[in-house]
Parts: C-alpha cells; structure tokens; sequence
C-alpha cells in the first residue's frame, strides 16, 4: 500500500515537473496571456454584477466556495501575482472563450485538472464546471490552493498502446453501436467510460474540453474513451443546441485519428495550433460521421 502511495505521489510530482519545464514564466508571451486572462475574467465579473442589478439582487463578494465572484476574484489575484500560466495558447483559449462567452452560464466538462481550470471556472460564471482527473494525488495537490473548484478523480481502462485496436473492432461490436450506445455501466464497450461519477451523466454538458488523460506514453491510458464517449454523450443531447467539443494535443497521432472518427470532419468549426473544435447535433445516426 505505501509503495502504491509512493508511486502515485512519483507520477504527480513527475508531472508537475513536466509542465513546469515547459513554462517560461518571464517571457513577453507569458505577459500577454496573463494581461488577456485578467481580460477575459473581469469581463466575465462585470457581466455577472450587471445579471445581478437586472434580477434586483447585489453580487456576492465573499471568498466562499459558492459564490462565482468570489472565483473570478481569485483567478484575477492568481493570474496577476504567479509566474505559471495556463497550458493552452492564447490562441487556442480563445476558442474555448468565444464560445464561452455566449454559452456561459453553461455546463462545462473538463478532462484535466492543472494550471488553467481556475480560469475555465472563472469563465464560466454562474454554470456547472466539473473538471475530471486520473491522478488522485495530482486532485489534492491543485485543490489545496484551490478548494473551490469541483473536481473528482476517474479511472480508465484503456492504454494507450491499444489504440489501433479498438479503433478497429469497436465497429464489431453491438454495444459500441452508435444507434444504441450507452456509458454508465457498459463493461462490454472497452471504449464506454462505464463508472464516471453520476453527476457526470445525470448532466447535460453544454460544452466539454478534453485535454485528459495522460497519452504520451504507451502505457498511459490515452483519450480514446473520452473522445468516443463525448460523442456518444453529445449525440444523445435533448436539450436545445449543440454540443461543443474540443479536443487538445491533436498534434499527436491517436487524439487526431479519434477525433476524426467519432467527432468527424463535417462537425469541424474550428480549430488553431493543437486545438480543434466541433459541434456536435443530437443524433442516432448508423455511424458516426
């Protein structure tokens, strides 16, 4: 058990040192993104006060975990006195943003959990925005500067090196069907994230980031379930609308082939550097594209 427990904080800490490698916190890129951030989220604070005076009632400005002013606060003070930016470019912040700020208040999924979740929370003022994470260690590790975002760890059964596999034989199988597929409980789809926390299905998702899990390595469990249960999720919508789905690190081979299998080319609306964006109709169409 304390070896298990010592791996665990191994991977965590070895992941941090792996996005941290990759910031250069004092760069003029790194200013211009923070400069934009507080931007985006002062915006999204003003916005709020002035739903606030329209509804008769007077913003909350507490530093309580319930309260959304209190979170865009916190994201302004963090993004204008840290040296850590988020992951994602400008560029591609913005595409998530432009949306966001019509959507907003919106349920919002997030696949990963790091630097930038205190922004897509901040950015979404008033909504549900749930963030999704493999590493139960790396959940306690951000959540203890920032306890008021809601996250909840996950497992997956699926590793990367068996990708190629499954994007082959899930059309052999009935319950990967598209007409019919289903997440909770479904054992027999190895592509179905069967145990997801209830929450996670009992929600409609307005708009879902997947930039998780870990899928550089061949043991890691790769974002082929996350891709194909989005679009099962997104498919199965019955509210108004679509469903907005990004997809990070399309730079790579696995995520761009998933991406193009279950989210498809004629659903693509956008897309800039490793991000790509699509919009997803209600559907029980035989295939998925």
């Amino acid at each position: 058990m304390q070896k298990l427990e010592h791996q665990n904080k191994m991977r965590s800490q070895n992941r941090y040192n792996k996005i941290v490698s990759q910031i250069k916190p004092n760069s003029n890129k790194s200013i211009l993104i923070v400069v934009t951030l507080l931007s985006f989220i002062a915006g999204a604070l003003l916005s709020l006060v002035a739903i606030s005076k329209i509804t008769r009632q007077l913003p909350i400005i507490s530093f309580s975990a319930t309260s959304e002013t209190s979170i865009q606060q916190e994201a302004i003070l963090h993004y204008a006195t840290s040296k850590i930016v988020p992951q994602q470019s400008l560029q591609e912040i913005m595409q998530s943003f432009n949306v966001l700020r019509t959507r907003a208040p919106c349920n919002f999924l997030i696949f990963g959990l790091g630097y930038d979740s205190l922004m897509w929370a901040a950015l979404n003022p008033g909504g549900t925005t749930l963030f999704l994470e493999e590493s139960e260690e790396w959940v306690k590790l951000v959540l203890k500067d920032a306890p008021f975002l809601q996250a909840k760890t996950v497992t997956y059964r699926t590793q990367l090196q068996e990708a190629d596999s499954l994007l082959e034989s899930y059309k052999d199988n009935p319950k990967c069907d598209p007409r019919t597929a289903f997440l909770k409980g479904n054992e027999e789809c190895p592509l179905a994230l069967e145990s997801l926390p209830n929450e996670v299905y009992e929600t409609e998702w307005d708009v879902i980031m997947i930039d998780a899990p870990r899928g550089w390595e061949r043991e890691h469990p790769g974002r082929m379930a996350a891709i194909y249960s989005m679009a099962v999720m997104a498919r199965a919508r019955k509210g108004a609308g679509n469903t907005h789905v990004y997809v990070h690190d399309v730079n790579r081979v696995v995520e761009k082939k998933f991406a193009k299998e279950f989210l498809c080319d004629k659903y693509k609306v956008g897309g800039v550097g490793r991000l790509w964006h699509f919009e997803i109709p209600p559907s029980r169409s035989a295939t998925f594209c």
